[in-house]
């Protein structure tokens, strides 16, 4: 251990009026926070700075005032414009000004549906939602009433709803390949069982797999149509082949893809025509918004079941994600996304070279991942984490661009990761917690009290 490392440790970590704010949220708040990816034990256990006083461009300011350039998850996906863009804050202000809530139904819903539509030919009705999760389960109950069946075939993360946890009831690991490992099915229904069966990525014989052991009954086919790796050749077209030779509905789950790399959903780059799609997060820039579009007999089977709520009406959503999708194929954001992820690919990997540690790289560049290829991986992700943090960046393994991401940002985020990473490699093959001032990071899902 350093002399550096062993004085900060004497003196103490500086935990910040965030991280003690976290402490009493904990005691109130089950897990701390209302999602699993914001909890500060996911990034910098006791010391990640937990809460925001404001986030402008890329720019978050800490409940102490400190400021960080932000190169991590950036508002966990939803803020692909960057925090607080005034074209987008603008519009909101004027829903809000006329009434963003009313006995009579706000026009911009049809606006919204339409232009959704002109980016997806393929599609021809749209329902809303307000988050990713719940407009996965509207996608699940539409396509169930279409086909009049129950089991639902699965690749990737799609949510928390019982749908989804119904995978884990038998086996209590079918989702640990789907980027959640630990899931617990507690208060999901164990009749749900065998509802949902999970299948490989780039597998077609998983696939087929699952649709056998359906025996009839498949309902539905959801995927996300590209997350770490990118699809074999042949493989979409494959799914497709085998959703529609059962009868079942082909789901495509764009919560997370979608407006990354063209304005509309990552499927359209594959030359897939689903029969339901799903968005959320970088449609409306960090304002409550979702949407499931689809084909017309699939789509009407809505009217068949029930699926309602008040708060899908409201005006704030459709106004923030019009201004948000115009202003994404106006500025051709994604041209700038891409550019951004391949930015920091090569810089980490130049990084890394001189420093001679081990790294290696997934997702489609605006949704960059890096992985530390060494044996305590975790343990040095954490310190990564933390000396980017004392630099002044939110950091992490995987970092969501953003149009705020300016030349000048990445430049000074990469400088740091230069420096940072020579740290990280002077720890391998040690004892990477010996320069740790708190614990190492979580990874999963982790009961906190």
């Amino acid at each position: 251990m350093s002399d550096e490392t062993t004085q900060k440790k004497r003196a103490g970590a500086e935990a910040g009026t965030g991280a003690e704010l976290y402490r009493r949220a904990k005691t109130l708040i089950p897990g701390g926070t209302q999602l699993l990816s914001k909890r500060p034990e996911m990034f910098l256990p006791d010391l990640w700075p937990a809460y925001y006083r404001s986030a402008r461009g890329c720019v978050v300011e800490d409940l102490d005032g400190r400021r960080y350039l932000d190169f991590s998850h950036c508002g966990v996906g939803t803020c692909i414009l960057g925090y607080a863009d005034p074209d987008v804050n603008a519009a909101v202000k004027t829903a809000i000004d006329r009434g963003s809530m009313c006995t009579l139904n706000d026009p911009t819903e049809v606006t919204l549906a339409e232009l959704l539509l002109e980016l997806h030919p393929w599609a021809d009705m749209v329902r809303y939602a307000r988050t990713g999760g719940e407009a996965m389960a509207v996608a699940a109950r539409i396509a169930r009433a279409a086909t009049g069946r129950s089991v639902i075939a699965f690749c990737g993360y799609h949510g928390w709803s019982d749908w989804y946890l119904a995978a884990n009831i038998e086996k209590g690991s079918n989702l640990a390949e789907h980027l959640l490992p630990g899931l617990a099915p507690r208060g999901v229904p164990p009749a749900l069982e065998g509802t949902v069966v999970p299948f490989r990525y780039n597998d077609l014989e998983d696939l087929r797999r699952a649709v056998d052991s359906a025996g009839g009954d498949l309902a539905a086919v959801v995927m996300e149509p590209q997350r770490s790796s990118g699809p074999h050749p042949g493989f979409l077209d494959g799914v497709a082949e085998l959703a529609r030779a059962a009868g079942a509905v082909l789901v495509m789950d764009e919560v997370t893809s979608g407006f990354r790399m063209n304005t509309g959903g990552l499927h359209l780059e594959h030359g897939l025509a689903p029969d339901l799609a799903v968005f959320a997060k970088g449609m409306s820039n960090g304002y409550p918004m979702a949407a499931i579009i689809g084909r017309r007999s699939v789509m009407e089977a809505a009217q068949d079941t029930f699926v309602s709520s008040t708060y899908w009406t409201e005006g704030v959503g459709p106004a923030a994600a019009l201004a948000t999708i115009r202003k994404h194929r106006r500025l051709a954001v994604p041209r700038h996304l891409v550019a951004v992820g391949e930015r920091l690919r090569a810089g980490w990997r130049q990084a890394a070279e001189a420093a001679d540690l081990p790294v290696s790289f997934d997702g489609i560049p605006p949704l960059t991942g890096l992985s530390f290829d060494l044996p305590d991986a975790l343990g040095l992700t954490t310190l990564f984490i933390q000396e980017m943090l004392s630099r002044g960046f939110l950091a992490s393994t995987h970092v969501y661009a953003m149009l705020a991401h300016d030349e000048d940002a990445v430049h000074r985020y990469l400088e740091a990761v230069s420096e940072v990473f020579r740290q990280v490699a002077r720890a391998q093959g040690g004892d990477p917690a010996s320069y740790l001032l708190g614990p190492v990071k979580h990874t999963g899902f982790k009961r906190l009290n």
